[in-house]
C-alpha cells in the first residue's frame, strides 16, 4: 500500500479523516461526506475504506456529533451487526457433501421474508429470558406507529432476513471451524428508523440543510428522546435477534455430528448505533453507520462477501478513527448493476467451494460486487490487527 492513511477529505468543512483515497470513492459518496461534515452539529467524520453511498449519510461513516444525532447516519436497519463463534470442531470432522448442515441451518432460521410460526422459545434454547422480558415489557413504549408490530417482531426474532444478511460456517487458517452471522433488528428496526427520519425532515431547524435526509434531533427536544428510546429498544432487539439465530445455528450444527460439539464464547459486534463516546475529551454522539467500534482490546469481524472470506480483529484503539473500523469489504457497485453486469454462471464460478445458494436470486451479492476485502483490511492496519482469517466453506442467504 503506497499511501499513507489517513487523508483529509478536500472541502469538507469539519475534520473528517479517509481511510481510503478519493478516487476510490466516487463523487456522490463524496459529496455525501462533505455535506455531513457541514452540518453545523458534527465535531469530525472519519471515512472507513469499506466506504459507499448510502441513503442520506455515507456507510461506512463515523459521525461525533455535539448533542444531536442525525437518524441517517445510524441507517435503517439500527443495531445490524455480526456474531461469530470458534467451534471445537476442525476440517477433518466436516462430510465432503455439506448440503445437508446447510439444510438443517436452513430449517432452523427462517430466512429473506420469513419469520418463525411461534416466537422461539428462549427457554429452550438455554438462553437468560430476563432480557427478553425487559424487552418486551417496554414494546408499549415505543411510537405509536409500531403498537400493531409487536406479534410479527416476536416471530422475526432469530430470523436472518435478506440482502447481504448471513450465516456461514467457515475454517480458519488452522483448519478450526467457526460460525459466524450478519443481521440486525429486522421489519421493527426498519419501521421504527423511517418513522424517525420523516419525524427529523419536518423540523425547523432541519429547513436549510444540503440533504433534508441528514436532519437532526437535538439533545433535550422530545423528539430526541423518542428516537433515543426506539434507537435503544431497537439496537437490544438486534443483538438479541443475532443472539437467538447464533443459538439455533449452534444447535444444527450440534446435531449435524456424532460427537459432541463445544462453542467458545462467542464474538458479537453492532455496525450501524449510537453511542455516548469521550473524543478528544469531550462527550460526543457518536454514529457509526457501516462501521465497528475498534478500542483497544476490543474484538470485531469483518465479513468479505459470500465467497471471499472474513476477518476476526483486535482493536488498536486509535484515537485518529474515533476508535473505529469498517464493518466488511463495503459494495463497489450497486444492487442494479451487479444484476446487470453478472450472470448465474459468473455467480457459481466465483462461489467455487462453497456450499450456497446460486441462483438469479442472489446475484446482486456476488463476489464482485463488493470491494476487496484484502485491501480493506490492508488500508487499516492502524485500526485493528487480525486475529483470525476465515474463508467460508458453507453460505446461507435469503
Amino acid at each position: 500500500m503506497n499511501v499513507e492513511f489517513p487523508v483529509e477529505l478536500s472541502g469538507a468543512k469539519s475534520s473528517t479523516l479517509m481511510w481510503a483515497q478519493e478516487h476510490e470513492v466516487g463523487a456522490q459518496a463524496l459529496q455525501q461526506l462533505r455535506n455531513i461534515a457541514a452540518l453545523p452539529w458534527v465535531y469530525g467524520v472519519r471515512v472507513m475504506p469499506d466506504v459507499h453511498l448510502g441513503k442520506g449519510a455515507t456507510v461506512g461513516s463515523v459521525i461525533a456529533m455535539y448533542q444531536a444525532v442525525s437518524p441517517a447516519a445510524v441507517g435503517v436497519d439500527i443495531g445490524c451487526g455480526m456474531e461469530g463463534v470458534l467451534t471445537s470442531l476442525t476440517a477433518a470432522d466436516l462430510p465432503d457433501d455439506l448440503s445437508a448442515i446447510r439444510s438443517r441451518i436452513e430449517a432452523a432460521v427462517p430466512v429473506g421474508f420469513r419469520a418463525h410460526e411461534d416466537p422461539v422459545s428462549i427457554r429452550r434454547l438455554g438462553l437468560d429470558p430476563r432480557g427478553w422480558e425487559r424487552l418486551w415489557g417496554s414494546f408499549t413504549s415505543l411510537h405509536d406507529g409500531v403498537q400493531d408490530r409487536e406479534s410479527k417482531a416476536k416471530k422475526q426474532m432469530g430470523s436472518l432476513g435478506g440482502g447481504n444478511h448471513f450465516i456461514e460456517v467457515c475454517l480458519d487458517d488452522e483448519d478450526r471451524v467457526w460460525l459466524m452471522l450478519h443481521s440486525g433488528s429486522r421489519n421493527i428496526g426498519k419501521e421504527l428508523a423511517e418513522r424517525h427520519m420523516r419525524i427529523a425532515r419536518d423540523l425547523p431547524h432541519n429547513a436549510d440543510l444540503p440533504d433534508r435526509d441528514l436532519a437532526v434531533f437535538l439533545s433535550g427536544t422530545p423528539e430526541m428522546e423518542a428516537y433515543r428510546r426506539d434507537l435503544t429498544w431497537a439496537q437490544r432487539y438486534a443483538s438479541g435477534n443475532r443472539a437467538v439465530m447464533l443459538a439455533l445455528v449452534m444447535q444444527a450444527v450440534r446435531e449435524s455430528f456424532e460427537q459432541e460439539v463445544r462453542f467458545e464464547q462467542p464474538i458479537s459486534c453492532h455496525h450501524n448505533y449510537v453511542a455516548e463516546e469521550s473524543i478528544d475529551g469531550l462527550d460526543l454522539l457518536v454514529t457509526r453507520k457501516g462501521a465497528i467500534r475498534a478500542g483497544r482490546g476490543d474484538l470485531g469481524l469483518i465479513p468479505g462477501s459470500m465467497g471471499t472470506g472474513s476477518y476476526v480483529v483486535r482493536g488498536l484503539g486509535s484515537e485518529r478513527s474515533f476508535y473505529s473500523a469498517s464493518h466488511g469489504a463495503g459494495r463497489r457497485m450497486s444492487r442494479n448493476e451487479a444484476k446487470r453486469r453478472y450472470t448465474v454462471d459468473d455467480l457459481v464460478a466465483q462461489t467455487t467451494g462453497v456450499e450456497s445458494r446460486k441462483d438469479a436470486g442472489v446475484i446482486d451479492e456476488i463476489p464482485a460486487a463488493y470491494k476487496d476485502i484484502e485491501s480493506v483490511i490492508a488500508a487499516q492496519s492502524d485500526l485493528v490487527e487480525v486475529v483470525a482469517h476465515l474463508k467460508q466453506v458453507i453460505c446461507v442467504k435469503g
